[in-house]
């Protein structure tokens, strides 16, 4: 892949560039890691602006068609305009799921109409997304999920419970995993649907973080009717729909675009201003090796990204690679947050914008961070992901793989 820009690229380039000038502020120092910067309802207000002026210019989705919304353009052009936006104060997070994981996956098994109805109004902003897959105890083990869907007519009555939903609490539809035949093997007997989040039948009780957020959920649902029209792939072909979902999570999660929190840059910046026994931070060889490792580990994730562009821009689905970019970028972000802690000394510990360096970007980012190591696949999973998928090495006994899902073995 030719990392130059192409003479059309350059000029996207600086259209881009222009229009974001136009449009948005420059980035400070830390700017947007700082998740206590503003409430979650300003937040989410500036969010919906920004996702509704983005679109209108046509840069929302570059690469889905112009009769849904998107431009009709190509990967590289979303990669240059990823970029670009990198580089100014905008929000985000609030759309990441629905655009990143939910709406592709109505794209590829939704009917017309669902399209029609459905994915402009994510694209404007208009309506959020949230995906509701994870349960008490299906966590990394998915397809062991426990929430019931039973046919009733030509509706289905859902009952169970999902958790960790980013996002629910202020979601208005998800995307649904749950399982429809108890008598044949895990992964055969589940079917996802969409739903609508503000349904009475609909649950949703945010957890608290360590850092006062709430971002995650639990969600029950007691006797929820979803029409059958709202399935989303064939009665049973569950799984098939959930890693078309899940592609998508560990590309959108594990991008290696830098934008999860502090990277080399911050760390840069931070030891420019800290004055340790010795003199400038900066100047310390073992502080330069550290800012040096990072910046390496930053390009690597980056151009192991490129190569996932390169499959989109052939039409290809992401595939199981993308699992590399998040088992990377994860543990790399908890490293450099807790390093960047450890050299403000006893600065560390503060947490308030307004009193430690750089906004307190390190210190959020760190109670955050070891989330990302969960959400989307825990580092065990996406390791066995590559070992068997990517490297072809021999797949862990499954003793359960063949199993009827009512006969597995639950514990006591």
């Amino acid at each position: 892949m030719d990392f130059n820009d192409s003479p059309e690229e350059a000029a996207f380039r600086t259209e881009v560039r222009a229009w974001l000038e136009a449009n948005a502020s420059p980035k400070g120092e830390a700017t947007g890691f700082n998740r206590a910067r503003w409430s979650e309802a300003d937040a989410l207000k500036r969010a919906k602006e920004w996702q509704a002026k983005r679109a209108a210019a046509g840069y929302a989705k570059i690469t889905w068609p112009k009769e849904v919304g998107g431009r009709g353009g190509t990967p590289i052009q979303q990669v240059i305009y990823n970029q670009e936006e990198a580089k100014f104060d905008v929000p985000t997070g609030f759309f990441d799921i629905g655009l990143g994981m939910c709406i592709p996956t109505l794209m590829t098994y939704g009917k017309p109409e669902d399209l029609k109805r459905y994915v402009k109004p994510a694209l404007l902003g208009q309506e959020i997304w949230c995906q509701l897959f994870s349960e008490p105890a299906a966590g990394s083990d998915v397809a062991g999920l426990r929430t019931r869907a039973e046919k009733d007519g030509d509706e289905w009555v859902i009952n169970g419970q999902k958790v960790w939903t980013s996002g629910a609490h202020y979601s208005d539809f998800g995307i649904l995993l749950t399982r429809t035949d108890p008598n044949v093997p895990k992964h055969k007997g589940l079917t996802m649907f969409y739903i609508d989040m503000k349904d009475p039948a609909v649950v949703v009780k945010p957890i608290k973080q360590i850092n006062g957020g709430a971002n995650f959920n639990e969600v029950y649902f007691t006797d929820l009717r979803v029409k059958d029209s709202q399935r989303l792939g064939a009665v049973g072909d569950g799984w098939k729909v959930a890693l078309t979902t899940l592609m998508h999570e560990r590309l959108a999660v594990g991008g290696g675009g830098g934008g999860n929190g502090p990277d080399y840059k911050e760390l840069l910046e931070l030891a420019r201003a800290t004055e340790l026994e010795d003199g400038p931070a900066i100047r310390n060889a073992s502080v330069r090796e550290k800012i040096a490792d990072t910046y390496v580990r930053t390009q690597g994730l980056k151009y192991t990204t490129y190569r996932t562009m390169t499959a989109l821009s052939r039409g290809q689905q992401p595939g199981p690679e993308a699992s590399i970019g998040k088992v990377v970028s994860a543990p790399k972000l908890q490293d450099v947050t807790g390093y960047g802690m450890d050299l403000q000394d006893q600065a560390g510990v503060l947490i308030g914008a307004s009193d430690a360096p750089l906004e307190a970007a390190f210190q959020q980012a760190y109670m955050w961070a070891p989330g990302l190591r969960i959400a989307g696949g825990t580092d065990e999973i996406l390791r066995n992901i590559i070992a068997e998928r990517v490297l072809g090495l021999p797949g862990d006994i499954r003793v359960d793989k063949d199993l009827p899902f009512k006969d597995a073995p639950t514990g006591r």
